[in-house]
């Protein structure tokens, strides 16, 4: 078996998942073997170089890629004394001075995502933003313009092919000046990885015409998984040996009793199925979970358990059902009826003292004093609307029993599964940069108990109090928002049982970097198809049967023809 080098880089490579799946990648062809070998990445973020080298054991370069016009326009200030536009030569230099024979561009998204805004993608900061991938493009082709890289890979969004229509069309002109054939294409990184993410993704593949024939195959699709395929063979979350990234997020209680009523595949709408009556839920209850015997009550004729030092009611069966009882009660804040007669009256008259209050059935005039701050029902007419109609001045709040949070089309929070809960043995969604429990379906209904979560304190905690609750759902479930760790597994940045320690230790800037990360599995996918069309071309084969399709554009015509002459001939 001959062993061939298939060199790659990578821009915008972020914390390096896209280059760690090249490295994994092992085309064969023949008698010979691809070996990919990754010559440098290239980002602004330092954090994400120092996880670029430890996933990928390559150096990476720190270096803003933007121009001196898009940095103005970005941050809204002129760059900083000794700031300098990066040129190609930075480029070559970030590859160690090598030619490589795959680049792979992902350039920032934010500006082209649907969960940015339009009028925000529009603004001069995003559009300067969005202008870094053709400014990415054109320095990888002048860095190695006298000896073009084979392949070349643009990742983004779906949604580029919209907002930004203008920048590919100038992408697809630049690179055709080069001598590359262009197409454009969708595909589903958690098909073509065989993850538990649906993750949909815009590619444009390049191919330089003189150096690879026009052949080149779609990776072969594979079955989605389930999140628990991957979370089940995780360590348990909040695990102190499964390391800072596996903790489980301290959430507000009410948040908890909340992803608890969700039914899991639904998102915070499933919550209007609840019905409420003066604030509390009617047909449920949360109670902690306690030991047997927890508030037990012993019969009368039955002998006691063994007397321990803290025998009280919640601690054990330490009641008892004593027949004694005949009635005698003191009364305190007592109400009678109407058509009851009163007890003696003492000299102790106030209510807190007997029953000296009456349920006094008359409204009479409805003086001033008894209408303030009065609630009318939703069935009954309203007083007279006066000048100060204020709920401190009589009845003018209402009981409306719609609920406030029925929402329509146009409404926020309608359809991006906000608090919305992923079932066991069902895969997830894209991976996103912000994703968290409030934001979108980042929820698992985990059928796993843990040890991890303490014990709770009597009672209930209040609203607000942050902490870690594990409270059982209706379907028997811990509704619990993902760890960093497992949308790291999720984006198959490692392996289910691997353990990782990303740099720093900000949540929120692993998540950044994980979410806007290429499936390592995926990139791996598109690796050894990559490295199987050069190993062809390398031997000067110019076509090799295959049960897979060739690499399609929507309109299903083959890469092999490029676009310009679809547009001449449409």
């Amino acid at each position: 078996m001959t062993r061939v080098e298939i060199r790659h880089f990578h821009l915008f490579c972020g914390l390096g998942s896209g280059a760690k799946g090249f490295n994994k990648a092992n085309p064969r062809v023949g008698s010979m073997e691809g070996e990919f070998s990754c010559i440098g990445g290239i980002d602004i973020d330092a954090v994400a170089i120092a996880n670029f080298e430890s996933l990928t054991g390559c150096p990476g370069t720190v270096r803003d890629l933007m121009s001196a016009e898009q940095y103005q326009a970005f941050h809204g200030c002129p760059p900083p004394e000794g700031w300098q536009e990066a040129t190609p030569a930075d480029i070559q230099n970030a590859a160690g001075g090598q030619r490589p024979h795959i680049v792979f561009l992902s350039a920032p998204c934010k500006g082209f995502s649907g969960l940015l805004s339009q009028n925000l993608s529009n603004s001069a900061k995003y559009q300067a933003l969005n202008e870094l991938t053709l400014r990415g493009i054109w320095l990888s082709l002048e860095a190695w313009k006298d000896d073009p890289a084979e392949l070349m890979i643009f990742e983004n969004v779906p949604r580029i092919a919209n907002r930004g229509r203008h920048l590919l069309d100038q992408i697809t002109q630049l690179l055709r000046s080069y001598g590359y054939a262009v197409a454009e294409t969708t595909h589903d990184c958690g098909e073509i990885g065989g993850l538990a993410q649906s993750r949909r993704r815009f590619l444009l593949v390049a191919r330089h015409e003189e150096k690879v024939p026009p052949f080149l195959y779609e990776p072969p699709k594979k079955t989605l998984r389930a999140v628990g395929d991957i979370l089940g063979a995780m360590p348990l979350p909040g695990l102190e040996s499964a390391g800072p990234m596996h903790r489980i997020p301290s959430l507000q209680w009410k948040t908890w009793v909340r992803l608890a009523f969700v039914e899991a595949g639904k998102d915070w709408r499933s919550l209007n199925r609840l019905e409420i009556e003066n604030g509390y839920l009617r047909d449920y209850l949360v109670v902690p979970e306690y030991r047997p015997g927890y508030m037990g009550v012993r019969q009368w004729d039955e002998p006691t358990g063994t007397i321990a030092g803290r025998s009280s009611p919640t601690n054990g069966a330490f009641s008892v059902a004593d027949p004694r009882y005949e009635g005698q009660q003191y009364s305190q804040f007592g109400v009678l009826r109407w058509d009851e007669t009163a007890g003696v009256v003492t000299g102790q008259r106030s209510p807190g003292q007997g029953r000296f209050s009456v349920a006094d059935p008359r409204r009479g005039g409805q003086p001033a004093a008894r209408s303030k701050y009065r609630v009318t029902r939703y069935d009954e007419s309203s007083g007279s609307v006066i000048a100060a109609s204020t709920t401190g001045e009589g009845a003018f709040a209402v009981a409306d029993p719609r609920p406030g949070f029925v929402r329509k089309k146009g409404d926020h929070y309608l359809t991006a599964g906000h608090y919305g809960v992923v079932p066991w043995n069902s895969p997830a969604g894209a991976v996103s940069a912000a994703a968290g429990h409030d934001n979108g379906r980042w929820t698992v209904a985990d059928p796993r108990t843990t040890d991890a979560v303490p014990n709770p304190e009597p009672g209930l905690p209040a609203p607000t109090e942050r902490l870690v609750a594990e409270i059982t759902s209706l379907d028997g479930t811990w509704h619990r928002p993902f760890t960093t760790l497992e949308l790291a597994a999720l984006q198959s940045i490692i392996e289910p049982e691997e353990y990782l320690a990303l740099h720093g230790r900000s949540d929120s800037t692993w998540r950044e970097q994980i979410g806007n990360a290429v499936p390592a599995n995926a990139a791996a996918a598109i690796g050894e198809t990559m490295g199987e069309t050069l190993l062809l071309a390398w031997t000067g084969e110019t076509f090799v049967l295959s049960p897979e399709k060739v690499w399609v554009q929507p309109i299903r015509v083959a890469l092999s023809v490029d676009q310009k002459h679809l547009e001449a001939t449409a």
